[in-house]
């Protein structure tokens, strides 16, 4: 039989019946049919049957629907891609703060252990001395009963032998042969009836130990804190007549209530917020800020000129709500402010600033408040660096030079603050605005400047105080970062101090021993730390007591090594030993001799006079170590404008920080 083949056309498979794909236009609602309009009530697409259901709705073609539709996503589209770079920034930013926050909570961790390690060795120190005074005590006591039980343990033998001897005589018989003996017994028993032996105690048997711990124990317990709010930029608002009106030459004040994410008011203070008034040629004002305590600050200023100006009001570096905000502030005229009270409110009416939004309320604010002039405002009566009075006795001193003008190249400075001299004949000076520091040669000459604006260590983000330590190295105060950061002579980073514990650095000096000396701006205290970042001790808080401060600026070491400070708000130089005891305080707000408007700069010369540069008053005076005012250095030749930090040169000059003229200038100093 012939096997049975499959031909090549005869294939056992089905056919496969390929059918026509759906229109993509077919109706959902009835098979077969095809959508050609869109019903824009109902939002649906309709087909001719569709119809009967929707003959009063609306209807445009299904294409133009189409079209409308994907315009409408594209559009949304663009519009959530657009929000991608926002989110990407939002992530960089928020990331960034965590690694402050983790690096902030190692630092922290860091200053616990080294704080309690410190009490411990305290603890163990104090605990070996009164085990040592423990043992001397008791030794001196232990000597003297000994030595007295030594003395009763042989008396009481030789009186006892000698008792048992002439016992033993005395039962014998008696007859020539002893006669000898008893003599001398009886002697010797005169001997010990007339011996004088320590009978009463020559010591006592007290040893106390008086442990006051009560109050250790409830230090100990209240011992640190970890000090946080829960307060955001993005719902934090401002309010008050600092955003409404504002007089030159008189304070303005501003009410910044904190709250948190969800827009809940905060009840704690301790919030880190800055605040800065821009003038129309770009420097800044600086004002005081005033921590409530309960979620609520105050920022006080005073603009020096009239023109438009912005505040910028920020917390943990970002805006608040609708910051920053704009002035217009217009100037009272001289012949105003000199009228009498019958006639102030009548020429007053252009006394005011004009804010963005209008309002011109009255004659409210006209009067001078003590205490809250701002740098840059410079009165007719002390246009020349000194008031015109006859009887103040300047001494001729002339300007040598004046070196910048306002920008960021080389030999340009904007808000320019702290200034330093070093013996090997540098001036430094610290660049604020800039982030930076620069250097120059005695002559004015300069050499280099270094500094990378930032929040990392090795960055500077305000450097606001420098001083030169004995090593070589540079000490940089930066009120921003909260810390204070040290270079080599070249510009190199080292280290940083004062991390954790700052809250507003200003100033920066170093005593006699090479210890750093940390005026705090925001925290009204001084701390002292080794170069390694040990904190040696602290002193001072906020308040106008002798040991308290309102807005401390900078410092300066005499030869005793007390330590002068600048009470910018108290208008006072205020001198402390080492430990924080007051020594002197001298000044008072005013314009006359020995009288300040908010202090700034000083330096201490090889006499020990005191040099201060007087920021309100725009001036610098000269006092002995006492506190006595002796002379003011003649500045009418370039008149300053809100000096800041002041320093002597290697060579016997004065160099001082002139921040609203942007440079800084060397005078000759008659010593």
């Amino acid at each position: 039989m012939e096997a049975h083949q499959h031909s090549p056309d005869s294939s056992s498979e089905e056919c496969t019946v390929l059918e026509a794909p759906p229109d993509k236009n077919a109706c959902p609602q009835h098979a077969g049919k095809v959508a050609d309009l869109y019903c824009t009530d109902c939002e649906c697409v309709l087909c001719e049957d569709c119809m009967s259901d929707h003959e009063e709705h609306p209807t445009i073609p299904l294409s133009q629907a189409l079209e409308q539709h994907r315009s409408s996503l594209q559009e949304r589209l663009g519009t959530v891609q657009n929000r991608l770079p926002q989110i990407s920034d939002a992530l960089s930013f928020i990331k960034e703060i965590l690694q402050q926050l983790t690096s902030q909570r190692a630092s922290i961790e860091e200053d616990i252990q080294s704080s309690f390690e410190d009490l411990h060795k305290q603890l163990d120190v104090r605990k070996s001395v009164l085990l040592m005074e423990l043992e001397v005590t008791y030794g001196l006591k232990q000597k003297v009963l000994q030595a007295q039980v030594d003395s009763l343990t042989r008396g009481e033998g030789d009186i006892v032998a000698t008792c048992t001897q002439s016992e033993e005589a005395l039962a014998g018989e008696a007859c020539v042969a002893s006669l000898q003996a008893e003599r001398e017994l009886q002697e010797k028993l005169g001997e010990l009836a007339g011996l004088g032996l320590p009978c009463q105690p020559e010591e006592n048997d007290q040893l106390d130990l008086v442990m006051e711990t009560d109050g250790l124990r409830k230090s100990i317990h209240n011992l640190g804190t970890i000090v946080t709010t829960s307060a955001v930029a993005s719902q934090s608002e401002a309010m008050g007549a600092g955003l409404e009106q504002c007089i030159v030459g008189h304070p303005a004040s501003v009410t910044i209530v904190t709250r948190d994410k969800s827009g809940g008011a905060c009840k704690s203070g301790n919030a880190i917020l800055s605040a800065e008034v821009f003038t129309p040629d770009g420097s800044i004002v600086d004002g005081e800020i005033v921590d409530h305590k309960n979620g609520t600050y105050e920022f006080v200023y005073i603009v020096p000129k009239e023109g438009d100006f912005s505040l910028a009001l920020r917390l943990y570096d970002q805006h608040i709500k609708g910051s920053p905000f704009k002035l217009t502030v217009n100037r009272v005229l001289e012949a105003e402010v000199e009228v009498s009270p019958s006639t102030t409110t009548a020429t007053s009416s252009a006394a005011y600033a004009t804010p963005s939004t209008g309002s011109s309320e009255g004659a409210k604010r006209r009067g001078k408040s003590p205490g809250q002039k701002k740098k840059g405002s410079k009165r007719a009566s002390s246009a020349l660096g000194t008031p015109r009075r006859k009887t103040q006795n300047p001494i001729e001193d002339d300007l040598i030079f004046r070196i910048g003008t306002k920008g960021r190249n080389k030999g340009e400075f904007t808000n320019l603050q702290g200034v330093a001299a070093s013996s090997s004949g540098r001036i430094l000076i610290a660049d604020s605005n800039n982030q930076c520091v620069q250097i120059f040669s005695n002559e004015g000459e300069f050499k280099t400047r270094f500094g990378v604006r930032g929040r990392s260590p090795g960055q500077l983000q305000r450097p606001t105080g420098v001083a030169v330590h004995p090593s070589g190295d540079i000490i940089i105060a930066d009120y921003d970062n909260k810390w204070v950061s040290i270079f080599s002579c070249e510009g190199k980073f080292k280290a940083k101090l004062g991390s954790g514990r700052l809250m507003g650095p200003k100033g920066v000096s170093v005593d006699q021993n090479g210890h750093v000396i940390v005026v705090d701006n925001k925290a009204c205290t001084v701390f002292i730390f080794q170069l390694t970042g040990k904190l040696i001790t602290k002193f001072g808080s906020r308040g106008n007591g002798d040991k308290q401060f309102a807005g401390p600026h900078f410092a300066a070491v005499n030869k005793n090594n007390e330590i002068i400070v600048t009470d910018f708000h108290n208008h006072s130089v205020k001198v402390f030993t080492p430990e924080g005891e007051l020594v002197l305080k001298f000044g008072s707000n005013g314009e006359g001799n020995g009288q300040f408007n908010a202090p700034t700069g000083v330096a201490v010369d090889v006499n020990g006079n005191i040099i201060v540069a007087d920021w309100g008053n725009s001036r610098i005076q000269v006092f002995d170590g006492s506190g006595s005012f002796l002379s003011y250095i003649n500045t009418s030749a370039d008149p300053l404008y809100g000096p800041q930090g002041l320093a002597l040169t290697s060579d016997g000059h004065v160099v001082v920080a002139d921040s609203g003229n942007h440079c800084f200038k060397v005078y000759r100093y008659l010593q």
